[in-house]
């Protein structure tokens, strides 16, 4: 009996030193064929041949994008355009020359004139315009948002999106299955109670089936009658709002856009949509036909969790290529890859006036330690960085030459906005010691 147990035990060694070793390798060709980040792909080859049952499974839950090859299923890549001559030609001269083509050719979408610009600081600014615009919608109202509280101004946004669909308005609300909760969403079961077409982005309580620390949709998008939109950094909360002084406040800077280039936040809304409830926004009550006039130009850039994840990344680094006079960023977070620090060194160096802006402290300590050990290259190079006091700015920005301008969230590539836009950037990226 002893000689055929410890037998059972050696089969059982062999039989898992074959499994190890068969999903080690399967899982090494996956990475190396679908992982184009080196160190990524390189610390998850370490993981599988280290643990190789337990490597492969944690792998397999985090590591496959499975998000991307849904939405491929959703929206085919013959519908794009596949080279430059399939979008208009730019209409800037010198290097927005340069770096229009390039995003163009990054987003696959057009620059559009006619755009104007309205910056709101905070919700105090922000959250009355918005309400406001959805108490006036007659057709279409798309909110999407990654934190959503059923706190005292949440519950305005849901009285307000409820009295519009018993209106007979359209309403569809999407929010992120973890910022608006992963346990319990109080403002997503309202919304429901209310009759309002409500979603979760990626969420589910199989961690196998929703990725947690990535692919999560950061967008916060307000679209109405396809004619009007509302997009920034702010999330719906009582913490946006100072005059409510909240314990953790969190300054932030959003936008009202109006123009033809609305038709394309609004394409973003409806993608997104699409991806997590198949449902198809089509129609006049969602997209309007916007004549073109004179203007600011811009282009939205809808990088996220169902899109190519390196847009947005692609689009900085030519902004950055094409500077020749300064580079101002602000941001929350300042985790840049070797990349993105590369390319602001090699701008400080050809003499492009670079300053970088971020909180003095944020609200998450392990980031500010992180951020600490990027800062050494920058500085030697002649970054300057400033550290802003509290409260936290939430703020994303980025100004190239005081021409270019994704407006927070990198969702709308600007250029030439009008002047009270660029101060209210200035105002909220002044140095501070």
């Amino acid at each position: 009996m002893n000689e055929l147990w410890l037998g059972l035990l050696h089969m059982r060694a062999d039989v898992t030193l074959a499994v190890g070793l068969v999903l080690a390798v399967a899982a090494t060709l996956h990475i190396l064929l679908s992982k184009r980040e080196v160190a990524s792909a390189v610390g998850w080859i370490g993981l599988v041949w280290f643990a190789p049952i337990l490597g492969a499974l944690a792998y397999l839950v985090l590591g496959v994008n499975r998000v991307r090859r849904r939405a491929r299923l959703l929206r085919p890549r013959e519908d794009e355009p596949d080279d430059a001559s399939a979008l208009p030609a730019p209409i800037q001269s010198g290097n927005l020359q340069a770096l229009g083509q390039g995003v163009g050719r990054i987003t696959a979408r057009p620059l559009l004139p006619g755009t104007v610009v309205q910056a709101y600081q905070n919700g105090d600014e922000a959250y009355p315009p918005m309400l406001a615009a959805i108490a006036a919608a007659k057709s279409s109202v798309g909110l999407s948002s990654y934190i959503f509280r059923d706190d005292a101004w949440g519950g305005r946004f849901i009285d307000a999106l409820a009295a519009a669909r018993r209106r007979g308005v359209a309403v569809r609300v999407l929010i992120d299955g973890i910022g608006g909760g992963w346990l319990s969403s109080r403002a997503y079961y309202r919304l429901h109670r209310e009759g309002v077409s409500a979603a979760r982005f990626m969420h589910s309580l199989l961690p196998w089936r929703m990725p947690f620390l990535n692919l999560r949709s950061h967008k916060k998008i307000l679209v109405i009658d396809g004619a009007l939109g509302f997009t920034g950094g702010m999330n719906i909360a009582d913490e946006n709002v100072m005059a409510t002084r909240p314990a953790v406040p969190v300054q932030d800077l959003h936008f009202r856009i109006e123009g033809p280039v609305v038709a394309q936040l609004v394409e973003a809304f409806a993608q997104d949509w699409e991806f997590v409830t198949g449902e198809d926004l089509d129609g006049e009550a969602w997209f309007l036909s916007i004549p073109h006039e004179e203007g600011a130009l811009a282009r939205v850039i809808d990088s996220g969790p169902d899109e190519d994840l390196e847009k947005i990344e692609f689009a900085v680094l030519q902004a950055v290529s094409c500077a020749r006079s300064s580079i101002a960023v602000m941001t929350p977070y300042f985790l840049p890859d070797e990349r993105l620090v590369t390319a602001l060194s090699l701008a400080a160096m050809r003499g492009v006036a670079v300053d970088l802006v971020v909180p003095d402290r944020s609200n998450h300590f392990l980031v500010d330690w992180a951020t600490r050990a990027h800062v050494g290259p920058l500085l030697s190079d002649g970054v300057r960085i400033w550290r802003s006091p509290r409260p936290f700015h939430h703020s994303k920005l980025m100004v190239v030459d005081r021409e270019w301008c994704p407006l927070t969230q990198a969702i709308l590539d600007a250029r030439r906005l009008p002047t009270r836009v660029r101060d209210a950037a200035a105002r909220l990226m002044l140095p501070y010691l």
